[in-house]
């Protein structure tokens, strides 16, 4: 059943794209959203397609609201808070066919206590060693004999707070394990703000090598794999600085990404498969929407680093530019369970998204936001890119930041080269008369493109290795004061 009445929830640069690809399809929808703020982006196409924008919170009394309002035939739910907040719960207990993870459901993403449990409860593949705390006191005693070690908000924070500590040299310890104490106190701080999880903060061995996003669309029954997708969560040039929502994905060429091989991109489908296999046998619910898996090329083979439960941000741009095919068909397919039916392919370019924000982002949002933002519109139109309205208000004739990403620009091409000249330069028609914007220059770039398959063959020749010879399928670990665990990869 074709639905001309679709509800989107959220109002980011993910959610503006979502919409432009809703927009695009043959059955002509009328688009309506559910903002906490106009994104004008969003707004240009809810106006175009005789849509209403709903401003109001995104939770449960928000989704009503919005659904009195518009009788939708369909909700889309694009961000996690909203997830987390039960809007697809509610949504669906007013009878709305709903695209997006139900609150039980997203607690994959939510908890990542709750998402390592579930892959050493149901032995899924990729997963690695971890202690979950309730106590800060007793994180800390736990770290500071634990030698090298991740540590993260126990609860999904946007991306941040995640501090990997490598410990080789004995002379540092006691300096390392006061960064320890200070990231474990600041991971809890994180988490209390939310007060929605039990569990403070996780503690993680610690792996290296390239990480990359494989997104997957379900019907909770079949699924639909996306092109593998590699994020540049890192706020600066040479993944450094601290980690935030992410500063731009890559893509491509077509269904695929140089370091990664096929065997590897679905060993990590198959990963994503088992996980929502094993959520819905844990809760008895079924899984319409997106669950994707932030996966690391390790010594292990892909290993799983967290969950989305809904398109990353801004990993979404990069496959709904790929994707051919009616989006909201395909929606349509998963929510009413007949997935296999949906006709699809992916084009062969290659996409680069950047994502630009004002100086201050991600720590000190205060300074970042307020900041007036020029944009030219026919200069990105006549280049080919895609501009994706994020963190922006449009007030009194002129575009204001609010404190995070502001525009991600979208640029394809037939190789790295050309899509991220294309990029830098309609990067430039982008610009601010009072402040400062950043932006990650080598996102795309060829060179950095042939690092990562450096490092991927790295860890494959190890990873290979180690499987051909039956290893590194246990792992003891021992603290002093603390009880033996064992942990069993096979």
């Amino acid at each position: 059943m074709i639905k001309s009445k679709v509800l989107l929830v959220g109002d980011g640069a993910r959610e503006h794209a979502i919409a432009e690809a809703l927009s695009r399809s043959v059955n002509e929808p009328r688009i309506s959203a559910l903002v906490n703020h106009i994104n004008p982006g969003i707004r240009r196409i809810v106006e175009s397609t005789g849509g209403s924008l709903v401003i109001g919170p995104l939770n449960q009394e928000g989704v009503v609201k919005a659904i009195n309002v518009i009788n939708p035939d369909l909700v889309v739910i694009g961000p996690e808070e909203p997830q987390f907040a039960g809007v697809a719960d509610k949504a669906v207990e007013m009878g709305v066919p709903t695209f997006g993870a139900l609150s039980r459901l997203a607690r994959i993403e939510q908890s990542k206590a709750f998402a390592r449990w579930l892959m050493w409860r149901y032995r899924i593949p990729g997963r690695i060693a971890y202690r979950a705390f309730r106590s800060v006191e007793e994180a800390i005693e736990y770290v500071k004999n634990a030698g090298s070690v991740a540590i993260k908000p126990a609860r999904q924070s946007g991306g941040k707070g995640v501090r990997v500590f490598w410990v080789n040299q004995a002379y540092l310890r006691d300096g390392v394990n006061d960064a320890k104490e200070t990231q474990l106190i600041d991971a809890a701080n994180d988490v209390l703000k939310y007060g929605d999880v039990e569990d403070l903060i996780i503690v993680e061995e610690t792996v290296s090598g390239v990480e990359y996003t494989v997104q997957v669309i379900t019907d909770g029954v079949n699924i639909l794999p996306l092109p593998p997708i590699q994020d540049h969560p890192h706020a600066f040039d040479g993944d450094i600085g601290p980690e935030c929502g992410g500063m731009g994905s890559v893509a491509g060429p077509g269904a695929r990404l140089p370091f990664l091989r096929d065997d590897e991109y679905w060993e990590s489908v198959n990963i994503v498969k088992s996980t929502i296999n094993a959520l819905q046998r844990e809760t008895g619910l079924r899984y319409v929407g997106v669950l994707s898996g932030q996966f690391m090329l390790t010594s292990y083979g892909p290993t799983l680093i967290e969950y989305y439960s809904r398109l990353g941000d801004p990993e979404a741009l990069n496959a709904l530019a790929l994707l051919r095919g009616d989006f909201l068909e395909l929606i349509e397919a998963a929510v009413e369970g007949r997935l296999p039916s949906f006709n699809y392919s992916f084009s062969n370019e290659v996409t680069v998204a950047k994502a630009i924000a004002p100086l201050g982002y991600p720590h000190r949002r205060d300074l970042a936001a307020g900041r007036r933002i020029s944009i030219d519109f026919n200069g990105i139109k006549k280049l080919g890119c895609g501009l994706y309205f994020g963190s922006v208000e449009y007030v009194n004739g002129e575009y204001r930041t609010l404190g995070s990403r502001a525009v991600e620009i979208l640029a394809t091409g037939s190789s790295y080269s050309e899509a991220h000249a294309k990029a830098e330069e309609c990067i430039s028609l982008v610009k601010s008369s009072d402040w400062k914007l950043i932006h990650r220059v080598d996102v795309g770039e060829p060179s950095l493109m042939e690092r990562r398959i450096r490092d991927a063959e790295l860890v494959r020749e190890v990873y290979r290795w180690r499987r051909s010879h039956g290893l590194g399928r246990v792992r003891i670990d021992w603290v002093p004061g603390r009880d033996v665990a064992v942990y069993d990869y096979s």
